[in-house]
């Protein structure tokens, strides 16, 4: 495909977040099956069914569009993946994969957040402000569940982590 116009741009980005959410309903249950406390396994749970209702408001952006809707690979999403499992294979405590787990959801929600916040001014820019509204709402859940994680981050217990020697 190439890119040429801001509403080819949009597309592209769409694509790539619908790839993301795709991506991140698998991740939220992997994570919460490796969750040790039962506060941060209710979290993930309830995340990945509010990443669910995003992968299907992308599907209604397609929709709008009278696109079809497609996923286009992203190297970040894989990347924040890849390294999940490779830290899961180092063998670490349960208090560690929760601290882990933590980090790895608020560097999941920095990206999308970043993600949608280039997709909305372009919907705007091409006049198409119910695909921007739709967008802004999941911005909004984007940045409360990233102020979630943040405040179980700061309330994190260090000391149960213990450390190999």
């Amino acid at each position: 495909m190439t890119i040429d116009s801001t509403e080819d741009l949009f597309v592209d980005g769409l694509k790539h977040a619908y790839y993301t959410e795709q991506q991140l309903v698998e991740a939220l249950d992997e994570l919460e099956q490796t969750a040790s406390s039962e506060e941060l396994k209710s979290g993930f749970a309830e995340h990945r069914e509010e990443t669910q209702n995003h992968v299907e408001r992308i599907e209604d952006v397609f929709e709008q569009l009278d696109a079809d809707a497609e996923a286009e690979t992203d190297p970040v999403v894989d990347g924040m993946i890849e390294a999940h499992e490779e830290f899961m294979g180092k063998d670490p405590s349960n208090e560690a994969i929760d601290r882990f787990n933590i980090a790895a959801g608020q560097k999941s929600e920095h990206y999308e957040i970043a993600v949608y916040g280039n997709l909305i001014p372009m919907a705007d820019q091409l006049g198409m402000d119910d695909v921007a509204d739709t967008l802004e709402e999941t911005l909004r859940e984007e940045q409360d569940e990233l102020d979630s994680l943040s405040e179980m981050g700061e309330q994190f217990d260090y000391g149960e982590l213990t450390v190999s020697e």
